[in-house]
């Protein structure tokens, strides 16, 4: 079982399905196109990023006190290395594309 099929179920909110298989399929060593929307305001574009995937997992955040445990929001957290050999990771919304590149 890698880490995909551990980590996908404890998100808070649910993941595209296709998504969520697409997940679970890559390995290590796998590049991938990741496409996300940016909005800031009425003005929204895409933003798209290459890498090869290391790996999948989840970031619980929150507020930063503790209060009741509906605080917490955990989200899939995507890890990859871009072209340039720079770690880099990105968290998935309910927008957010993920392409495996055929090599």
């Amino acid at each position: 079982m890698n880490s995909a099929e551990r980590m996908l179920p404890s998100s808070t909110r649910p993941i595209n399905p296709a998504l969520s298989s697409l997940l679970q399929r890559l390995r290590p060593g796998d590049r991938i196109r990741i496409t996300q929307t940016v909005r800031i305001g009425q003005k929204q574009w895409d933003t798209k990023v290459e890498g090869v995937f290391r790996d999948v997992n989840y970031l619980t955040t929150g507020l930063a006190t503790d209060r009741i445990p509906a605080d917490e929001i955990v989200v899939v957290s995507v890890h990859f290395t871009k072209k340039n050999d720079e770690l880099s990771s990105v968290t998935l919304d309910e927008q957010t594309r993920i392409e495996l590149i055929e090599t």
